[in-house]
């Protein structure tokens, strides 16, 4: 669904989609829906057909060698998938409650943190989403009597007029000493430099050692009890550091972006429960985290806010434009935090999607992958002494799913050429694979969807090519939620020459990436062996 034209029925139609997400989630039948299930049905029944009718070639002995190595890759991918989820549940079922329970008798013995304070940066956001976020923010304040400042980092007097008067007008009731407002109006363009001011604005002010300080957009909206449910972690647990919440995401846009991005979001469900069974997360989202005041408001996570940066070979020193949530993960992660996730407080991500949808979903796969590939290579360069051994080779990982992805299909074309109809029992394999994956990325969300199976797999195709081609331009960044900001290594004719090089590396690279799986394959011999 497009957004609404007017203010009123955009407020409206948030009121009902907040609305379908109160009480508990679904258990997994009720999930279904008729024309869903229908489509399951069809899907299940035309497999049974499909292995009935279409010849075996997997196992022909022309393309036998094919075989073992998709079968191989399988494996090991499917393997570490099973493993996620094995670890996802035990951290649900074992892990969880006990940290649940122990945190709900912190806050029920009175404990609360001393200060919280709360960093905001909004740029231009609808009047509406803009409401709602201030409004859940100063109805958990008041509701839960925390000492409670919110500092707003704008870019204009447009955001803080809405927020003034919203606050005026609502905000009445909640008392000077109990909750207070404070705007930073930025001087430098940048995300990065609006947390930088608020950091140093909260520094200011001395707070302890042991106060919260939450990390928000603009657009992530609380959910019940989000306040309750995640302070009193750090109450019961002395040794955390930081932690995120569940997301779920409410978006005006295409129908198929909208069910790619429910599909995202329960695959983070999956894989954040996996990665808090260690003690870490793989990002500390900036949609909404919370820290101990001792990590991030010391002048080095300031500065490495405002101007992180890599020294490249080819591409020498560059800022990173987005992800500030990447660069404090990887702040705390250097220094041994624990960190955790809690899947029971929930924020709900509001998506304006005005352009083009695959346009938009390649966009978020540049800045999303593109922040993890220029983390990922320093923080594996820590070794897996410095963290646990799981999430060390979890972000290994990473950097090798891109290529073994894009074997498999390859390698599906190219035995074709030597046993036609190979492509076919390749197909039935993916499409069979992703139906079973699927199945468990719905015990993750509030609906069964077999639109997934085939989103899942363009998912995979789309982000390890984007990453692929990323990773020899590391410098190209590019963010269209904030005024379509955009940023590379430099200009002029050194860093053309400079992008000419990146592109013979790429080129490089897929051709020898072509070129081996070819000569695996049997359809051409290399001169050298």
């Amino acid at each position: 669904m497009h957004e609404p034209l007017s203010e009123y029925a955009f407020d409206k139609d948030l009121s009902q989609r907040l609305k379908a997400f109160s009480g508990p989630p679904p258990s997994f039948f009720q999930k279904w829906s008729l024309p869903h299930f229908t489509v399951f049905l069809l899907i299940f029944m035309g497999l049974l057909w499909l292995l009935a009718n279409v010849p075996n070639r997997f196992f022909n002995p022309s393309v036998l060698h094919v075989t073992m190595v998709l079968g191989t890759l399988g494996i090991w991918r499917f393997g570490w998938w099973f493993t996620h989820a094995v670890r996802a549940q035990i951290y649900a079922r074992l892990v969880w409650p006990g940290m649940r329970r122990r945190a709900d008798a912190m806050w029920q013995s009175g404990w609360r943190p001393r200060h919280l304070h709360i960093q905001m940066t909004t740029y231009h956001e609808e009047p509406s989403i803009t409401k709602r976020v201030i409004g859940s923010i100063l109805g958990q304040i008041r509701r839960e009597g925390i000492p409670t400042t919110l500092y707003i980092g704008t870019g204009s007097a447009f955001d803080e007029q809405i927020i003034r008067q919203f606050v005026e007008t609502y905000a009445q009731d909640i008392p000077d000493d109990l909750a207070s407002l404070v705007f930073v109006r930025q001087n430098q363009p940048g995300k990065r430099m609006a947390i930088g001011l608020i950091l140093r604005s909260i520094c200011r002010t001395n707070p302890g050692p042991d106060d919260l300080v939450i990390f928000m957009d603009g657009d992530a909206l609380f959910g019940d009890d989000v306040l309750r449910k995640t302070l009193p972690l750090f109450g019961s647990d002395p040794e955390l550091q930081a932690l995120t919440t569940d997301e779920e995401v409410i978006c005006y846009g295409p129908k198929w972006i909208a069910n790619w991005l429910d599909m995202r979001f329960a695959q983070r469900r999956l894989a954040m429960q996996s990665h808090a069974l260690s003690g870490r997360v793989l990002t500390l989202t900036g949609r909404m985290s919370v820290f101990r005041a001792r990590h991030v408001l010391d002048l080095e996570f300031i500065r490495t806010i405002e101007a992180d940066h890599l020294n490249h070979w080819l591409w020498g020193r560059f800022r990173f434009l987005s992800g500030d949530d990447k660069s404090s993960w990887y702040h705390l992660l250097s220094r041994g935090a624990r960190m955790t996730y809690v899947p029971d407080a929930t924020v709900y991500t509001i998506e304006v999607i005005k352009e083009n949808g695959l346009g938009r979903m390649v966009q978020n796969f540049r800045r999303w992958s593109g922040n993890m590939l220029r983390n990922g290579a320093r923080a594996i360069a820590l070794g897996p002494t410095a963290m646990p051994f799981f999430i060390w080779w979890c972000i290994v990982d990473q950097r090798l799913a891109m290529w073994t992805m894009m074997v498999s299909p390859v390698m599906a074309v190219l035995g074709s050429m030597i046993a036609p109809g190979y492509f076919w029992n390749c197909i039935i394999w993916v499409l069979f694979s992703r139906v079973v994956l699927s199945l468990f990325l719905f015990g993750y969300s509030r609906k069964a969807d077999m639109t997934w199976p085939f989103i899942l797999y363009l998912n995979q195709v789309i982000n390890a090519t984007v990453k692929i081609f990323l990773i020899f331009h590391l410098s190209k960044q590019k963010w269209s939620n904030r005024g379509n900001q955009s940023a590379d290594a430099g200009s002029g004719a050194l860093n053309m020459l400079k992008g000419v090089f990146a592109k013979f590396q790429l080129m490089t690279a897929l051709g020898t990436f072509m070129m081996l799986l070819m000569a695996y394959v049997g359809l051409i011999e290399l001169p050298f062996v």
